[in-house]
């Protein structure tokens, strides 16, 4: 179970305010898991996690075998929730620079149709060059603009690189059982489809074959995440505070309540950056709505300490941080000694990288709760498959009681709409005339 510790939060909000929230967290979350709140026909991912393999999850990982056997690259195409969630898995597992040695049976992935960069575009084309390549298309619709346009272009690459009927081995399509451009699209050309449920939203949809598939092809355990998502739902559907989920949403909430409507979640391992792109599109597109809302931001530490220190420290109160903690990893690094010493540094020799990176944590979270900054700490313990799948459905829980605290809708996005009538109507899309 992930440890929550709220005992650097107290001074900001008190014991007392946080018992007398229970009655409320326990509504929160009977509304979520009885499904009788606004948005209760996208409460699918509640019942994702599954103990034994599906039928969907055992052709998830022929098509993973099939992929990693016959190309060098595999990309992933997609926007928001498309691709963040499954980015953020590869990477918290791999490391931001997994890609680098990587080919034929264990491809490269890549991503594209998350944003319109020519540049972008460029560098991936570069990337293709003479490598073999499958794809992914990752839409309920299929008319999403930035995959669209990835998907016209990529298709047309593989066509005529392999031939339309050896192109259709390399195409797979994520999308809706059954409606849809995409689905229909897919049927027509006889591509290997897999199923995002209806009530599935994208922002919760990483446990479906969206995450899955792309997870495969990198060369993780599905089932060893499936089975970590599985005991977090039955361990997280405690109804009291000793519910890790209930601290961090309740305490979330609190704080909100005291003026701290940011909230910056940070980590001090790199390759969890695209977690934090994950969280912050969970929880900004959940909670963000009818004027409230905690404004979601993430940071890499040590790193980030040397440009957003100094506002987390001295900046206006109107923070409160989530440092997410893991194991060391069983390979340790070593700090060796230099007999001229010029660094200064001899007086760490034979100490653990990971034993510095503990005492800069622990300082850290010493300076900025001296500086008036509310700190949860969350501890993961060992990183790894299964602790991945306990992870995403641990802040996916949390989202949807703490935002049903917060009395909002978590599961529509009515405003992200609004760009895209405002884009195609300065693109001339037929129906969006002034």
């Amino acid at each position: 179970m992930i440890k929550v510790d709220i005992s650097n939060v107290w001074g900001q909000i008190s014991l007392p305010e946080l018992l007398a929230l229970e009655k409320e967290v326990f509504a929160a979350h009977n509304t979520l898991t009885e499904g009788n709140g606004p948005g209760n026909d996208f409460l699918g991912w509640l019942d994702l996690p599954v103990e034994s393999p599906t039928e969907e999850m055992k052709r998830i990982q022929l098509a993973a075998e099939k992929i990693r056997a016959n190309s060098d690259v595999f990309v992933v195409i997609g926007i928001g929730g498309s691709y963040l969630g499954p980015r953020a898995a590869i990477e918290l597992l791999q490391g931001c620079n997994h890609n680098i040695g990587k080919g034929k049976g264990n491809p490269q992935i890549f991503y594209a149709g998350n944003g319109l960069s020519t540049r972008y575009w460029n560098e991936l084309l570069r990337l293709l060059e003479g490598k073999d390549f499958s794809i992914a298309i990752i839409s309920k619709s299929g008319t999403t603009t930035e995959p669209a346009i990835a998907t016209r272009a990529l298709r047309a690459m593989l066509e005529k690189k392999y031939g339309v009927v050896g192109a259709k081995d390399r195409i797979f399509a994520i999308t809706d059982p059954c409606k849809g451009a995409l689905r229909q699209m897919a049927t027509e050309e006889g591509w290997e489809t897999f199923v995002i449920p209806p009530s599935v939203g994208g922002r919760y949809s990483v446990l479906t074959a969206v995450g899955l598939l792309p997870m495969a092809v990198a060369g993780i355990d599905i089932n060893a995440v499936m089975s970590g998502a599985f005991d977090a739902k039955q361990l997280y559907n405690l109804r009291s505070f000793e519910n890790p989920v209930w601290q961090y949403a309740a305490v979330r909430n609190l704080l909100y309540r005291r003026g701290k409507c940011i909230e910056i979640l940070e980590s001090f391992e790199p390759g969890f950056k695209m977690m934090g792109g994950w969280w912050q599109q969970l929880f900004g597109e959940s909670e963000g709505k009818d004027g409230k809302g905690i404004f979601p931001v993430t940071a890499e530490f040590t790193a980030d300490l040397h440009s957003l220190g100094q506002m987390i420290q001295q900046g206006e109160r109107n923070i409160f941080e989530t440092m997410v903690r893991f194991d060391p990893p069983a390979d340790r690094a070593v700090v060796s000694a230099d007999w001229k010493d010029l660094d200064g540094l001899n007086y760490l020799a034979g100490k653990t990288l990971d034993f510095v990176d503990e005492q800069a944590f622990r300082g850290t979270l010493a300076a900025h709760v001296d500086g008036g900054v509310p700190v949860i700490t969350m501890d993961m313990g060992q990183l790894n498959d299964t602790k991945l799948g306990e992870l995403f459905y641990f802040f996916e829980l949390s989202c949807g009681i703490s935002a049903y605290m917060l009395g909002v809708n978590p599961f529509n996005q009515p405003g992200v709409e609004f760009y895209k009538r405002n884009m195609f109507q300065l693109l001339g899309k037929p129906g969006y005339e002034k």
